[in-house]
């Protein structure tokens, strides 16, 4: 049993079904009131003073900010970046569970707040939200999506696109910045990195163990083997092999007519 059926099994009954529609919930409540009061945010950011004083809610609060402003009017942005939330969010519960998806938040979230509260600069909720998208690449990476309902791209290039730009945004920033991202990242490495490495094992496993039998495979020498496919008593156990009349040795399948 993994560590995280391990957890489950104890804390299984805590888990919050359909997490990601409440998250894009708060977002979506608090771009409107920030379209009411844009002085409201100032009440939610990431403010270690703040905190110190007893405002302990702006450690939750502030992943809850999306990002505003963009090539697109801030209420469409916001109302596309929700939407893919959402999908994000009920494609991920369906393959990982309710639990693990809580799981994988609570610690994206826990990484990211703490990088934000020593460094003393958050970025929101949006790049938690973004380790979101390469969880889901890994159970779905040939699912084909349309760009503005127009452009069709399989997910798998679009967090490609998207490891791009944090990649970018990595280089071109500060430290402050830089441990951010590596802790909106944390997450991802905690479930899927064992996943991928022990993939690479099985992997090299299979690729010695095919190597190693073509090599016996070249070594053996055969007494049967057909003039047309060069199938053998090796390769194919099961198969006859019978001479014809022009001396070569042939498969049933291939054993020529007689007249």
């Amino acid at each position: 049993m993994t560590w995280i059926g391990k957890i489950e099994r104890r804390f299984g009954h805590l888990a919050i079904p359909h997490l990601l529609r409440y998250v894009a919930l708060l977002n979506g409540l608090v771009f409107l009131l920030h379209l009411l009061n844009p002085e409201f945010l100032r009440y939610l950011d990431l403010n270690p003073q703040a905190i110190r004083e007893g405002q302990i809610w702006r450690l939750l609060s502030h992943v809850f900010i999306p990002r505003i402003g963009g090539a697109f009017p801030a209420g469409i942005e916001v109302m596309f970046y929700l939407l893919f939330l959402n999908w994000l969010g009920d494609g991920l519960e369906e393959a990982m569970g309710a639990f693990a998806l809580n799981l994988y938040y609570l610690l994206g979230m826990v990484g990211t707040t703490a990088a934000a509260f020593l460094t003393g600069r958050s970025d929101g909720g949006f790049l938690l939200n973004n380790s979101l998208l390469f969880a889901f690449v890994w159970f779905y990476p040939n699912m084909q999506i349309f760009v503005l309902f127009i452009l069709p791209l399989k997910v798998k290039w679009l967090a490609w696109l998207d490891a791009g730009f944090v990649a970018f945004y990595f280089l071109t920033s500060g430290w402050s910045t830089r441990l951010g991202i590596l802790a909106s990242l944390a997450n991802f490495v905690i479930f899927f990195g064992p996943r991928w490495l022990e993939a690479r094992k099985t992997q090299r496993r299979n690729s010695a163990r095919r190597e190693t039998f073509e090599e016996a495979m070249e070594r053996e020498e055969t007494l049967h083997c057909c003039a047309v496919c060069n199938r053998s008593e090796i390769s194919t156990p099961d198969m006859e092999f019978r001479v014809a009349r022009d001396g070569h040795e042939y498969c049933v399948e291939h054993l020529p007519k007689t007249r």
